[in-house]
């Protein structure tokens, strides 16, 4: 039922599964008798008593209830008569939208900080913490079978201190309790359960849960398991604190960062390439089986090692993913855009969740296929994903809300899954009328029976030759209809009740959208993705411009919390796009200035890398030093590639320092399971690679947009080239702050007043040249791997 998550422990670490199973098995069934346990010392009672009074505490929130206005609909079953909510909780408080989801539960909820662990203490209780986000299906699931339930939250209530974390605001406290999870069980998703001692230290986890055995045909439910894991508590502290206490021990040892080994060896990259063959589904691209994430396929990896190898395989294996994820249900075929996850080997239903960095994510691929691979198509499916960030995803100021959620509100008010994007017969005859029906039916595959509670997934499978064919039409007659029919079936879309969009503005999910925008403006020539990345670009870089710290997150329009590592890392490499896109030497001074902060706050000084937080962020179990690429891109793979192109860029050696540091500091993860962090394989193949710096001399202009540029960049269009840094520029910019910033590109000079193209290696450039074809047959040019 819960969300699976690619990680360390699932995919490679058995051994330290072992050692806390082990010891899991020995807490559950010690039942030898300790004295008895004191709940909490002198000390810690003080803590507790310092808190709010009750009365105190009622009525700040129903001041903060009274501040939402008569708009304000309560998220709950349980309603007075005037509809007013019978419950409200400390989480009413909070500015996450998760948080807020459950602020009118009847559990008695504390967002996570000291005050619920002091009360923990007094009470001498044990914790059970929740950490889900507001657009996860099977969180919704769990509160309202678990947490809108009366009997459920009662002993909750009175057995229990309550903690609800949104994993997106506090990536840290996820990370933590997430390893603990998946060393336990194997694997981990959202809803996390899991159950603490006061002192913070986890023992017993779980995902979802139904609220009751018999709930879905499970023996024990969510109550049964509170009241086994409470009695023992209860019936023995000591006993599940020494243990707890053990547990973290193990876990802290388990997940102790590695030595740093010798740098890596090229020979990295073949051995992924064949891990990538091993697991590929020949039948529907990805990899085989069920649920298909877009993330658990190296897609960017390949179509490096195709263009390196000269194997026409690599290149086949990523085309034929992304097409059939084209075609498949987890491609919003009416509004653009991709869904989570694919529930089935075939991508046809999905997980109806939209996440920001997934589409940044995967705009930056379909783009990076159609350079190539020359298929148009894949760069009109990143075209049809960034405009769907725009319409639907874009803030008011310019930068990208962070979800929307997988449930919609039904005509009696449910939520159901998919709801929003699902189709039938019926309707579109109603909306359409029949002869457009009929080709909407054809072609996205509605029928009778569908996929989701009898409603259909669009989908768009079929050659369209087969379609046109069926319907009697020519392809182009059936290619001109469709043009119509898809806006008309999206306007119509529009009218029905929406998800629920997360307005948190993520830094780190917002990077991976500003590099998307700037990437496709200079492949593209779109001037309105450029305007989108510098847009965003200078609002997210606001706080360093006012003497603040970068944020973590903005809600609404506020900075919130402090920046955690990859906040940094992935904003830098954006600006570095931007700053290839704009040649502003703004971005490329803030770039650096990120990348020296996360080395002063973040990094492993004895063993390198980085970890997520910093010295300044709350203490917890252990603290991460991100060693996979899940979803998203990890903090290391990000700085390690960062780290070469600011080198490239600068010439600056301590760049390179760097970079080699952080991979040698993964080297025995690569050796061991490469495609764990297929990221940071990028940044391999860019270190054993000759990096090129393109530098294009403009009459007038400045950056990938100048109209003199044009021709140059047609031919960067026509041919990825990942392991390059572009500049454009005029004489005169390179000869101010823009050439000290870029030393390789001093002195470069137009040749007959014409735009002149130099490209360099190490410092070292060929001939320029006026000649676009010229300037082909060099770029074409690939250093085999040695």
């Amino acid at each position: 039922m819960s969300t699976a998550l690619r990680g360390r422990n699932a995919s490679g670490a058995p051994w330290q599964r072992g050692l806390l199973v082990a010891a899991m098995m020995a807490l559950l069934c010690d039942c030898r008798r300790h004295r008895p346990y004191r709940p909490a010392s002198a000390r810690q009672r003080t803590d507790a008593s310092a808190t709010e009074s009750p009365l105190a505490l009622r009525e700040r929130l129903q001041r903060a209830l009274a501040a939402r206005g008569p708009s304000y609909v309560p998220r709950t079953r349980h309603r007075n008569p005037d509809g007013a909510p019978r419950y409200t909780n400390r989480l009413i408080l909070e500015s996450s939208p998760y948080l807020q989801q459950h602020a009118h539960n009847p559990v008695d909820w504390y967002p996570w900080g000291d005050e619920a662990f002091a009360r923990a203490r007094a009470l001498g209780r044990p914790i059970f913490l929740s950490v889900g986000y507001s657009t996860c299906h099977w969180c919704h699931v769990m509160e309202e079978e678990s947490f809108e339930d009366e009997e459920v939250a009662r002993y909750l209530n009175d057995h229990y201190v309550a903690i609800k974390v949104d994993r997106e605001e506090r990536p840290d406290i996820d990370a933590v309790y997430m390893a603990f999870l998946q060393a336990l069980a194997g694997s981990g998703g959202w809803p996390m359960s899991v159950w603490l001692t006061p002192a913070r230290e986890p023992f017993f986890a779980g995902t979802y849960f139904p609220p009751r055995a018999g709930v879905r045909g499970t023996r024990r439910g969510l109550l049964e398991v509170l009241t086994q894991q409470g009695g023992r508590f209860a019936a023995d502290p000591r006993a599940v604190v020494a243990e707890a206490q053990r547990l973290a021990g193990r876990l802290r040892a388990a997940t102790a960062p590695e030595p740093a080994g010798d740098f890596p060896s090229s020979s990295l990259l073949q051995s992924a390439r064949a891990a990538a063959a091993s697991r590929f589904d020949a039948a529907y691209g990805g990899s085989r089986g069920a649920p298909k994430f877009p993330s658990s396929f190296p897609n960017r990896l390949l179509l490096r090692t195709a263009a390196r190898s000269g194997d026409r395989e690599d290149l086949r294996r990523v085309t034929e993913t992304l097409q059939r994820m084209r075609a498949g249900g987890i491609y919003d075929q009416v509004g653009g855009g991709f869904h989570r996850y694919s529930t089935d080997e075939r991508w046809r239903v999905p997980h109806f969740e939209k996440m920001l960095y997934d589409n940044a994510l995967l705009a930056v691929e379909y783009l990076e296929a159609g350079q190539a691979s020359g298929d148009a198509s894949f760069l009109t499916t990143t075209r049809e994903t960034l405009d769907y960030l725009l319409r639907d995803m874009r803030s008011g100021d310019g930068v990208f809300f962070s979800a929307t959620d997988a449930d919609s509100l039904s005509a009696d008010g449910r939520r159901e899954e998919g709801l929003f994007f699902t189709w039938t017969p019926a309707e579109l005859r109603a909306s359409l009328g029949d002869t457009d029906a009929a080709i909407a039916r054809a072609w996205f595959g509605v029928d009778d029976l569908g996929q989701v509670a009898g409603r259909s997934v669009l989908r768009a499978e079929r050659p369209i030759d087969e379609v046109a064919r069926e319907l009697g039409l020519s392809p182009a007659a059936l290619r001109d209809r469709l043009a119509a029919v898809g806006p008309r079936m999206l306007a119509i879309r529009s009218g029905r009740p929406a998800p629920l969009r997360d307005e948190k503005v993520i830094v780190a999910w917002n990077g991976l959208a500003v590099s998307a925008f700037a990437r496709a403006a200079i492949v593209l020539g779109d001037a309105i993705y450029a305007e989108a990345a510098v847009r965003a670009a200078r609002v997210l870089t606001a706080p360093l411009h006012d003497g603040r710290e970068l944020p973590h997150a903005f809600v609404g329009g506020q900075a919130h919390g402090r920046a955690f590592a990859d906040d940094h890392v992935s904003l830098a490499a954006a600006l570095l796009d931007v700053f290839e896109l704009t040649a502003d030497p703004r971005w490329l001074s803030d770039a650096i200035a990120l990348m020296d902060t996360v080395e002063r706050s973040f990094a492993d000084p004895e063993r390198g890398g980085y970890y997520l937080t910093a010295e300044h962020h709350e203490r917890l179990l252990l603290r991460e030093r991100p060693d996979y690429d899940g979803p998203v891109p990890s903090v290391n793979s990000v700085a390690a590639l960062t780290s070469l192109r600011l080198l490239a860029l600068t010439g600056d050696g301590r760049f390179q320092q760097r970079a080699e540091t952080t991979l040698r500091a993964f080297s025995s993860t690569l050796a061991a399971r490469p495609l764990a962090l297929d990221q940071m394989l990028l940044a391999l193949d860019w270190a054993t690679d000759a990096a090129r710096e393109i530098v294009v001399v403009v009459p007038e202009g400045r950056g990938a947009l100048a109209t003199g540029a044009r021709p140059f960049l047609d031919v960067v269009r026509r041919n990825l080239q990942p392991n390059t840094v572009l500049l454009v520029a005029t004489e005169a910019e390179l000869s101010g702050d823009l050439g000290r910033l870029v030393p390789s590109a001093q002195g470069k000079r137009l040749r007959a007043g014409q735009a002149t193209a130099y490209v360099c290696e190490r410092g070292s450039c060929r001939l320029p040249t006026s000649d676009p074809p010229e300037f082909a047959t060099v770029l074409a040019e690939v250093r085999p791997y040695p």
